[in-house]
């Protein structure tokens, strides 16, 4: 087996040999194996081991092990110990979940922290396979059928083509030692089901049946890459880029063919996975939005506006003290004294300073916001002025706007409050300008 990794490596890894891995090391059969391949091959690796406390002393004995191990091999090993329960439970999420967020954001945080350029896991073709099933019985399209990639930005997996048969095979064959986790033999959970039950059945029933599936996998594979020729392709003719994010026109989209299909695809790699709530946004009304963990898609008008989750600070003000000459945060803001009117802009007013009252605050709007738009005698609110602009929810909820005792002086970029505007009996000129 050695020879056959070490041609995979070459050939899908070929400068792994110059780079620094850190390895998620469980002391288990899989990334045992892992391990001793490559520090047999003379890779630079490195081991991190994540003990999450759930298995009382097994976990500790695990930790024994992988420390041992690594010991013996000269082989540097990073272990954190995590509390998953209690984060489990404060995060309300299930077990697994709330342990795969631990591991991965400590492995981040590690490879960051170390200079390490990779994280190796020991995730096999047998485990690809029971991906594959997992996703078929939830409904999944084309791309969750394609199962672990090889590569996922940071993250490799050189033992992908290797069946647990070969691994447990050269493992034994090395006379290697490894854990057992109780907890695999437990059916509570849908992939040892599969492990347990399915997998060895269908096996039985059809020879050399991971074979099949790795080809199948292949065909899929091309099939999706054949999609997303397809999405480069119309990428341009539906999309355009904002400040923001992005819009999808949906006149255009809906006069290409296979419409729903084709949305779909585009909003998979955002993390929308809802197929359903993704497809009914097309017909909903302006204003209704479906969100992924990393995005949100909103229905504006003609338009679907695509952006990053924003977070919101509805009450929070950023002061700007009197004599303060700028701020960085939230807006690049300059306040800056000054004898005589330049030209006013979308990122430019001029106002009486003897009007204004410190500290100034710069926040999010909030309903019931009124102001005096430049140039008109009564008060609007602002989100009946959003709606003569005809702002998207998006836009909305990016924008700030700077008050003084709770007067609207400025939306930002939009619109200056005339209750502050400069006169013929203004003693005291104040530059306000933001800039990138």
């Amino acid at each position: 087996m050695i020879n056959q990794f070490q041609s995979h490596l070459s050939k899908t890894f070929p400068d792994l040999k110059n780079q620094k891995i850190l390895l998620a090391f469980s002391g288990g059969l899989d990334s045992t194996v892992l391990l001793t391949l490559l520090h047999q091959l003379g890779y630079n690796v490195a081991a991190a081991h994540c003990n999450f406390s759930l298995r009382n002393m097994e976990s500790d004995e695990d930790e024994i092990f992988v420390k041992t191990y690594c010991k013996k091999l000269g082989i540097p090993i990073y272990i954190e110990t995590f509390d998953t329960k209690t984060f489990a439970n404060d995060q309300k999420q299930s077990t697994q979940m709330a342990a795969r967020t631990l591991r991965y954001t400590w492995f981040e945080e590690l490879m960051e922290k170390e200079s390490f350029d990779v994280l190796a896991t020991a995730h096999h073709a047998d485990d690809d396979l029971e991906t594959f099933l997992i996703n078929l019985s939830r409904g999944t399209g084309l791309r969750g059928l394609i199962g672990i990639p090889e590569t996922n930005n940071r993250i490799i997996r050189p033992l992908l083509p290797f069946s647990r048969a070969e691994i447990l095979s050269w493992a034994k064959i090395e006379q290697l030692h490894w854990r057992e986790d109780s907890s695999n033999s437990s059916r509570a959970y849908t992939r040892n089901q599969l492990r347990l039950d399915v997998i060895p059945n269908l096996k039985k029933s059809k020879k050399r049946f991971l074979e099949s599936f790795k080809t199948t996998k292949e065909h899929l594979i091309k099939s999706q890459a054949l999609v997303e020729d397809y999405l480069s392709l119309v990428y341009n003719l539906i999309i355009t880029q904002r400040e923001d994010g992005y819009q999808i026109s949906i006149d255009k989209l809906k006069e290409l063919p296979n419409t729903e299909a084709l949305l779909y695809e585009l909003l998979a790699p955002f993390g929308f996975t809802d197929h359903k709530a993704v497809l009914d946004i097309l017909n909903a009304q302006a204003g209704k939005y479906v969100i992924s963990p990393s995005h949100r898609l909103l229905k504006d008008r003609n338009s679907l506006i695509l952006t990053e989750n924003v977070i919101k600070e509805p009450n929070k003000c950023h002061w700007i003290k009197k004599n303060q000459k700028n701020i960085n945060n939230p807006l690049n803001i300059s306040l800056t004294p000054t004898n005589k009117m330049g030209l006013t802009n979308l990122s430019t007013i001029y106002v009486d300073s003897e009007y204004l009252t410190f500290p100034l605050c710069v926040r999010k709007w909030q309903q019931g916001d009124v102001f005096q738009p430049f140039g008109m005698k009564g008060n609007k609110k602002l989100s009946k002025f959003f709606k003569d602009e005809k702002l998207s929810l998006a836009a909305k909820e990016a924008l700030w706007i700077l008050t003084s005792d709770d007067k609207i002086v400025w939306v930002i970029g939009y619109r200056a409050d005339d209750r502050f505007k400069v006169s013929e009996k203004t003693k005291s000129i104040l530059k306000i300008k933001i800039s990138e």
